[in-house]
């Protein structure tokens, strides 16, 4: 029974690693693609943790992870410089258009609902 047990952590342990490793190669990608990148990991409930990611030109996105465990583990892998918050000097590098303000903000503001 023991080894059983032994097995199942073994391969339980194999998915998490395959599953950071994945997302590492995605935030590498990220980063190459917009000069260097940094990161935000944020626990968001039952649905996973998701990784802010905010490139050197601006650009940004972000992916999910099932558990924060596996977020943490990407973003160590990936080497991206990790933030507590989501503010201050790190917020000031994301560069939004208008699609993003009326995606956000539009319907508020009185701009198209983009739906």
């Amino acid at each position: 029974m023991a080894e059983t047990q032994q097995v199942e952590d073994s391969k339980q342990a194999a998915r998490v690693e395959k599953k950071a490793a994945k997302l590492a190669k995605q935030i590498g990608s990220f980063a190459q693609a917009h000069g260097g990148a940094e990161a935000q990991v944020a626990y968001i409930g039952h649905e996973g943790t998701r990784i802010v990611l905010v490139g050197e030109d601006g650009g940004w996105g972000d992916l999910v992870a099932p558990t924060y465990a596996i977020a943490q583990s990407a973003v160590e892998k990936a080497g991206v410089t990790v933030h507590e918050d989501f503010d201050g000097d790190f917020a000031a590098k994301v560069k939004t258009g208008p699609y993003e303000w009326s995606r956000m903000a539009g319907i508020q503001l009185g701009g198209p609902s983009n739906g």
